[in-house]
């Protein structure tokens, strides 16, 4: 009652300016979010090995204030209307029943001292079932998928959809969310879609018609059913959910109160005309970002990248689901196309990821570069790093969503947006 009461003065006193819908709410990266933001809400401290922490939003550059002679990169009170991500309201679909207290304590990415604290109120979060289609995934998260949409309303891509639509307004309308609301995949990596449309009007069209048995994965529908409820779409995962089509379904110009009767939109009545974004493909602060900003020191410096070999190993239910090809694919795609506007063509880029389930959350990254220097003379560096894979992704789901806040609230074009992020 304690933390419900603190919740609705905080909303009374400043208003609720965000909200996030997560698809995965179960898994580690939903947990962890919905537990830093609590600590955060709630001004918690607890023990650790080297002493006593306080809650925090480090990592997250829209809650953190600029440092340093130069402003450094923090971005709290240096824009006017920049939310609070400790008044956002998080919430989201899971296709696994587990209690999300109960989830964050499995995943043991936080300290004991914090999971007790915030586990009972973890616990009583709703998780919304979750639309799924098996063959997305891998066979590894078949066996827990127990909390997912049945019946009619999953007769059809088009009936998900509506479920999804659903789920969003009833989600908003029971927390009082004013503020915008961003939908995030974080749910486990998909296998590619082989469903193409041209046009938004083509992808509507294809959900819409019931005797459709096109490629159409869970991840296209919730990213579809985003925009037509006027929300924010970030893709945490590096399946190809967002496409020219999509792209088109989340401009404010397609989506227009007065659609004729006959277009695929006027079909999915009512819908929202407000403004909405489509972003990214996986979340990347890990060893790929890195590998980008080590590849552009040695650039600056005037060498020459010849080999990029690198591997990483944790032992998540993300990397679990990595273990089928299906899945792997999608994966190895984004880790290996990264220096591809570089053109570099005489790189040779490695890249492997293993499973060990001993690791569990902690991403372990071996890279070595070697690269040609004065006189084609060799140049060898090597990096490694250990850290929570969350603990990565989660500042990036906080900043996306509250930057898409910010861009809708002052009216920032999908391109500048985009270049933003």
């Amino acid at each position: 009652r304690r933390h419900e009461h603190a919740k609705t003065l905080s909303m009374m006193v400043q208003g609720v300016t965000a909200g996030i819908l997560v698809v995965g709410i179960g898994g580690n990266n939903g947990v962890t979010l919905l537990a830093g933001q609590i600590a955060n809400r709630d001004k918690l401290s607890w023990e650790t090995g080297p002493g006593r922490v306080t809650a925090n939003w480090f990592g997250c550059l829209t809650q953190i204030p600029p440092r340093g002679v130069h402003g450094g990169v923090g971005f709290q009170g240096r824009y006017d209307g920049l939310a609070s991500a400790d008044n956002a309201v998080i919430g989201g679909w899971d296709i696994r029943s587990t209690k999300l207290g109960q989830a964050l304590y499995d995943c043991r990415v936080l300290e004991p001292d914090l999971v007790r604290q915030v586990r009972e109120e973890m616990d009583g979060y709703e998780i919304m079932p979750g639309v799924w289609d098996p063959s997305f995934i891998g066979e590894s998260q078949h066996e827990t998928a127990l909390n997912v949409v049945s019946g009619d309303d999953d007769s059809s891509t088009r009936c998900r959809l509506e479920r999804i639509r659903r789920d969003i307004r009833m989600w908003k309308e029971k927390n009082n969310v004013d503020g915008h609301i961003t939908v995030i995949w974080s749910a486990s990596v998909e296998r590619p879609s082989e469903a193409e449309y041209e046009s938004a009007d083509e992808l509507l069209e294809a959900i819409y018609d019931d005797s459709n048995t096109d490629d159409i994965s869970p991840s296209i529908l919730y990213a579809a059913a985003a925009a037509l409820e006027g929300c924010s779409f970030v893709n945490g995962g590096s399946q190809n959910t967002l496409s020219a089509a999509m792209t088109s379904l989340f401009e404010k110009s397609y989506r227009q109160p007065d659609a004729p009767s006959t277009s695929a939109l006027s079909k999915f009545a009512p819908y929202s005309s407000c403004r909405a974004y489509c972003l990214g493909t996986d979340f990347k602060a890990g060893q790929t970002k890195f590998k980008t900003a080590a590849v552009e020191y040695l650039r600056a410096l005037g060498l020459s990248p010849r080999v990029i070999a690198s591997s990483n190993h944790l032992g998540n239910n993300d990397m679990l689901n990595l273990t089928q090809k299906k899945t792997l694919k999608a994966k190895m795609r984004v880790k290996s196309d990264i220096f591809g506007p570089w053109q570099e063509d005489d790189l040779d880029h490695k890249v492997s990821v293993m499973y060990t389930p001993y690791i569990g959350d902690e991403k372990r990254d071996y890279v070595e570069y070697t690269s040609f220097g004065f006189l084609s003379s060799p140049h060898t560096m090597v990096t490694y790093t250990r850290c929570m894979d969350s603990i990565l992704c989660v500042p990036l789901m906080v900043d996306a969503a509250i930057w898409c806040d910010y861009f809708v609230n002052h009216n920032v074009s999908p391109t500048d947006a985009a270049r933003a992020t």
